[in-house]
């Protein structure tokens, strides 16, 4: 059953032209599930990028985040669209991989970490990584710091990323970092904070190499790294 929401008006960004990105990205908004599936499946199925039918479901998600912050969407719809984005990521999380490079970019370690349980700017990082061709170790929501520490130490990846919606996480980011510096695993990795919540002043306070709150710009720090064109100025 579809989730009840209010209408609004269609933002200006939808109606020029009538495109077909326009059509998909207007489903996330409206809250349709069943009509972004189809219309995800319908562009694969013809032939189109899925980078940029991924692409066209995240400009949904923003208009999403936009009215929730206006405090024209509530929660449950902010909730509603999450799943409805994770839906539409499992349908093309094949298409992705095999549009990916072969030989694997490098590896990165995922965590939103003890204190939060959002995930969905984590899951949109890990999509887009893996479109690029990384490993992604994704260790998923309330994540006690030691595991982290382990995983690393498991895998020696190439970043590792924390994520965070709610400011909570912060000193559990913090402490991670020091027992990655304590085990002598610091060195060895970037260390990246993103999500809404984070600033310059979070990376500071957590001791990070990089920080943003834009999923694209995450996946370009991590090419550059790999790349070997990283600063610890970023």
């Amino acid at each position: 059953m579809r989730h009840a929401v209010r209408e609004f008006p269609l933002s200006p960004r939808f109606v020029e032209g009538g495109s077909m990105s326009s059509v998909l990205s207007q489903a996330i908004v409206e809250l349709e599930p069943q009509r972004v599936a189809t219309l995800v499946g319908e562009r694969l199925e013809a032939g189109h990028d899925p980078l940029q039918v991924l692409a066209e479901c995240r400009q949904g998600m923003a208009i999403v985040g936009e009215r929730f912050q206006s405090g024209e969407y509530f929660l449950s719809e902010l909730l509603l669209s999450a799943e409805i984005f994770k839906d539409a990521v499992r349908i093309l999380e094949p298409y992705l991989a095999k549009s990916g490079p072969p030989e694997p970019a490098g590896a990165v370690v995922l965590a939103t970490l003890k204190g939060d349980i959002h995930d969905l700017g984590k899951n949109i990082l890990a999509t887009l990584l893996r479109a690029h061709g990384f490993v992604v170790h994704d260790l998923g929501v309330n994540v006690p710091p030691a595991v982290v520490v382990d995983k690393v130490r498991e895998t020696r990846p190439d970043l590792v990323g924390f994520s965070a919606l709610i400011t909570t996480a912060f000193e559990s980011m913090r402490e991670a970092a020091g027992l990655l510096e304590q085990a002598g695993l610091r060195d060895g990795v970037k260390l990246m904070v993103g999500g809404g919540v984070t600033t310059p002043a979070v990376k500071q306070f957590v001791g990070a190499d990089f920080q943003s709150t834009d999923a694209s710009a995450g996946v370009a720090y991590c090419l550059s790294v790999v790349g070997g064109q990283a600063s610890h100025a970023c």
